[in-house]
């Protein structure tokens, strides 16, 4: 039976949250390190938290957590959770999101939810976090996949200042690739993503390149029937 994190929760927030990004750093047992980054995820869902998490540096945790060869610790560290009934989470009309089914509301976890605050967006902005979002687009692990979308979204929402990464030529290919996905929610974020957050004539000139595996990511397994 796995353990549970080894931190008190009476030491109050901030010194709980401490605790945890402790043993997250000490710890040598992967499995330890799960339960704590999905305690850890678990906090980005209220925003009173947001300057405990800054304060402690978890934002750059999770980050850095997207570089790891343990897919789990990728996946808590930007993954949705499926927990009820609301709307979807992000500055695209709720109509669009026929991706996912209307009852079903997904809490962004680790990234996904923190980026939609304006100080965390900054923060990822600033410190290099856009190319590890963008390799997550060619995670073994779809979850991941639709989340780092989900998140690249976020973050192409207006904002101070231009960040042209995250429209990039090899971006906007892959999103291409996915729009012809046989999976539902990849194909309408990536069309949503084209239509929204990409110029025409920047979509026109990705359709006009030569077919690569943009971002080391290939073509989607299965694809959508092509229209005649």
């Amino acid at each position: 039976m796995s353990q549970k994190p080894k931190v008190e929760p009476h030491v109050g927030r901030l010194g709980y949250l401490q605790a945890l990004v402790t043993e997250f750093q000490e710890t040598e047992s992967q499995n330890a390190k799960e339960q704590v980054l999905a305690n850890l995820a678990n906090f980005a869902y209220d925003p009173s938290n947001y300057q405990y998490l800054r304060q402690l540096q978890v934002l750059d945790l999770f980050l850095d957590s997207l570089s790891e060869e343990n897919e789990t610790l990728v996946e808590f560290a930007i993954v949705p959770q499926v927990l009820g009934w609301k709307t979807f989470p992000i500055s695209v009309p709720p109509s669009r999101f026929t991706c996912y089914p209307s009852h079903i509301y997904l809490e962004p976890g680790g990234l996904c939810n923190l980026c939609s605050d304006r100080a965390n967006k900054e923060h990822i902005l600033q410190t290099g976090g856009v190319p590890l979002i963008i390799n997550c687009l060619s995670s073994p692990n779809e979850e991941t996949v639709l989340s780092a979308v989900t998140t690249i979204m976020y973050l192409s929402s207006p904002g101070p200042g231009p960040h042209p990464e995250l429209t990039a030529m090899p971006v906007v290919q892959c999103m291409l690739r996915f729009s012809l996905s046989a999976n539902t929610r990849l194909r309408n974020l990536a069309q949503i993503f084209l239509e929204d957050f990409c110029p025409p004539s920047q979509v026109a000139e990705a359709r006009r390149r030569p077919a690569h595996s943009a971002l080391g990511i290939p073509l989607p397994k299965t694809e959508a029937p092509q229209q005649p």
